[in-house]
């Protein structure tokens, strides 16, 4: 029998096809490598909801070749009927001896691969380079376990904590590096949401674009959450991303509509009200702060209020990452 550490080759190779998925997308990236008499025979990656899994993809690359030989999978064969058959099907109807894994399914749904195969006499290893496998699919493995998206509250600030002027100006507190990047993180995300208010005083487009300012690339749901109507002629309602408007002010509505929907991350982008709802609620799961070098003194707060009113009663922060942005500096932080 081969050592557990032979695998990581072969595994690590599944892993940068897996790297070649969507990640905004209802389900994970998964990456497959065939390898018969030490050699890769059939490569395969999942493409995104409603195309083949990469098991699939991979035994069809391999084709005969693929019997007697080992699948290594970056996450654990499912084992259920969705939109495609399940891939311990495919995979024992191909003939593999032996299934390789790394992260196991943390969807309860589709679990249990690993069980079936063994049953159906195919030798089964799992957790190799587990942790590499789950880093591709953070959002999606929460999103799955939870049953809501990760959410991901982003907004820009002064130094000293203000969103606009006292006038009510606010474009641009960030610099075009920090704005970039939004749009960035907008292409990593299921779903971009931001309540009527914002939605009627900035008139935001809320999609995904390029340096020269063109819609590029997959695009974020829009969601839009409150009561008050939309003119017809809004930004976010125009024909270059889906945009769907929740009649809500419950959190955890929202949230429930946009995992049926198949979404498994939100970006909050505004405004500070809608922020303060989803954290007063215990529903923002990431902070990402943008720090201007610009004091006002007076103007809009950054954060509306938490209903905090002592210091022990406030929610407290790791730090996660930090990025200079020419004179801006990214902050981003995750929930203790």
């Amino acid at each position: 029998m081969q050592h557990p550490s032979a695998f990581e080759q072969p595994m690590r190779a599944a892993l940068e096809l897996a790297a070649r998925g969507p990640v905004a997308d209802a389900n994970p990236r998964v990456g497959c490598v065939i390898v018969r008499d030490q050699a890769v025979v059939g490569r395969g990656w999942h493409a995104g909801a409603g195309t083949p899994h990469a098991e699939v993809v991979a035994l069809a690359d391999a084709g005969e070749l693929a019997r007697g030989a080992t699948a290594y999978v970056t996450l654990e064969p499912c084992a259920h009927q969705g939109r495609t058959g399940p891939c311990t099907a495919a995979l024992s109807a191909a003939g593999v001896s032996r299934v390789v894994y790394a992260q196991e399914d943390p969807n309860p749904v589709a679990q249990g691969g690993a069980a079936v195969l063994r049953d159906r006499g195919i030798e089964v290893h799992g957790g190799v380079l587990a942790a590499e496998a789950a880093a591709l699919n953070e959002t999606w493995s929460f999103a799955v376990t939870h049953e809501r998206p990760w959410v991901v509250w982003k907004f820009a600030m002064t130094l000293d904590g203000r969103s606009a002027a006292a006038d009510g100006t606010s474009q641009w507190i960030s610099n075009p590096e920090s704005r970039a990047e939004v749009h960035e993180l907008r292409a990593r995300v299921g779903a971009v949401m931001v309540g009527t208010g914002t939605a009627l005083a900035d008139d935001p487009q809320l999609t995904a674009r390029s340096a020269a300012g063109a819609v590029t690339g997959p695009q974020p749901l829009r969601v839009v959450v409150g009561e008050r109507e939309l003119p017809a002629a809004a930004r976010v309602l125009d024909d270059a991303a889906p945009t769907v408007h929740l009649r809500t002010h419950e959190p955890e509505v929202v949230l429930e509509d946009l995992h049926a929907r198949g979404v498994r991350s939100v970006l909050l982008e505004g405004g500070a009200t809608l922020g303060a709802a989803f954290q007063r609620a215990g529903l923002v799961d990431e902070v990402v702060v943008y720090v201007a070098p610009v004091l006002l003194g007076s103007g809009t707060a950054a954060v509306a209020d938490l209903g905090v009113h002592t210091l022990s009663d406030a929610a407290h922060w790791t730090l996660h990452d930090i990025r200079r942005l020419a004179d801006d500096v990214r902050l981003t932080y995750r929930r203790k």
